[in-house]
């Protein structure tokens, strides 16, 4: 008797009572446990390969010490000052309309600062304008006034000669000639009294400019658009004398105070070395410019002016400075060629002189020329820069690339 789809579906079925299946494995308590001896037989190889390295001694490269100074004789502290700086102001009083400048800005000479009002300086440069265009206009006049006297003092003249005119109408055409041409040489003079008008009443407006009597550095801003700017002190406090400070930071130079004791060992035109405060490894280049002829009674000291030859913007007005005066100019430092290591680490080869560097723990030979000698060192051209490692008596059986344990030599 043949079985339906469903009845073989069912046979095939297994119950969950029936399973019997093994729970599976979990693997990952051995993964660890091999990852951990992996880890343990590297250490251990590495640990073997550092007891095998070879232990060379090294030495540090050193750079070759620059030529000596010149000689100090003296030592003084002063200050940076600015041989031109000005407080700008006004030449006239009035109310400020603009201020064109900051602190820290760089100003050309002749170039605006500031405005003030010129309401009433334009105005009154209006009103001499036109009284020198008027002036000019009446001239006109008085000269066609001068010519028909003139023609009429001839006239006059020719009648008389002839008897037909009396004398007392020649007197009044020379009386009439003479005032007109007195007249006309005073409209001239009244043109140049206008002139002259117009050229202050310029002058005036052209005050309500303030303007950069050089170039320089804007180092304090005292006015602001709105505040009253005179040229004369105010005891109000109401009023500003002056409207920016500019400085001309190519005019910087010393001023030392020397002990009056010490000032026979300084003298105009004497080489000298400043040091600023700011930046004590910075030696910058200065001669004695002048010895004041005065001394301050007290303090004990002459002032002493010292001109930088080296300008920088890192030099700046009122900055500590200390001189250091010199027997002689002092020679430009030149970084001498090369460097120093020990005659210990150079070796002979086929190719020439050569020494071991040692960086991260790895040797790698490095071809020099030796330059000169002095004692146990000796000064080399090559690759090598000043502290780097070096090996110090290598031995034979170094190769390049070899790891090495490094111990620091007991000379140094």
């Amino acid at each position: 008797m043949s079985q339906s789809p469903q009845d073989l579906l069912q046979q095939l079925r297994i119950e969950r009572a029936d399973r019997d299946l093994p729970a599976p494995r979990r693997r990952w308590p051995w993964l660890v446990a091999a990852l951990i001896v992996l880890v343990a037989l590297v250490a251990g190889a590495l640990g073997w390969r550092a007891a095998r390295a070879p232990q060379v001694q090294v030495a540090t490269v050193q750079a070759p010490a620059s030529a000596a100074g010149s000689g100090s004789v003296l030592q003084a502290t002063g200050y940076v000052t600015a041989r031109r700086e000005a407080t700008v102001s006004a030449q006239i009083t009035g109310r400020l309309t603009e201020v064109h400048v900051e602190e820290g800005e760089h100003v050309q000479a002749g170039q605006l600062l500031a405005r003030l009002d010129d309401s009433q300086a334009k105005a009154q440069l209006a009103l001499a304008r036109a009284n020198e265009a008027a002036a000019r206009a009446a001239l006109g006049q008085y000269q066609a006034n001068a010519t028909l006297a003139r023609i009429t003092l001839r006239r006059a003249r020719t009648l008389v000669d002839k008897g037909l005119a009396s004398r007392q109408s020649l007197d009044q055409a020379v009386a009439s000639a003479a005032s007109a041409e007195a007249a006309l040489a005073d409209a001239r003079e009244q043109i140049a009294v206008a002139v002259a008008q117009r050229q202050v009443a310029e002058v005036n407006y052209d005050y309500t400019f303030v303007r950069a009597p050089f170039a320089g550095v804007i180092t304090d801003k005292a006015a602001q658009v709105g505040e009253i700017v005179s040229p004369l002190s105010a005891g109000g406090g109401f009023t500003r004398t002056g409207v920016a400070t500019i400085v001309d930071m190519n005019s910087l130079e010393v001023d030392v105070d020397v002990n009056e004791s010490y000032i026979h060992r300084v003298h105009a035109g004497q080489p000298a070395e400043a040091v600023l405060d700011a930046y004590p490894d910075w030696r910058i280049p200065a001669r004695v410019i002048a010895i004041v002829p005065t001394a301050d009674k007290a303090k004990a000291t002459v002032k002493v002016r010292v001109a930088l030859l080296q300008k920088s913007p890192r030099i700046l007005p009122d900055m500590g400075v200390r001189v250091n005066f010199l027997e002689r100019a002092a020679v430009p430092s030149t970084a001498p060629e090369g460097v120093l290591v020990s005659a210990a680490a150079l070796v002979d080869s086929a190719a020439g002189k050569a020494v071991w560097r040692v960086r991260d723990t790895r040797v790698e030979r490095v071809p020099v020329r030796v330059l000169a000698s002095f004692g146990d060192l000796r000064q080399v051209g090559g690759a090598l820069r000043a502290g780097e490692s070096v090996v110090i008596r290598p031995g034979a059986n170094l190769r390049a690339g070899m790891t090495v344990r490094v111990a620091r030599a007991a000379q140094e």
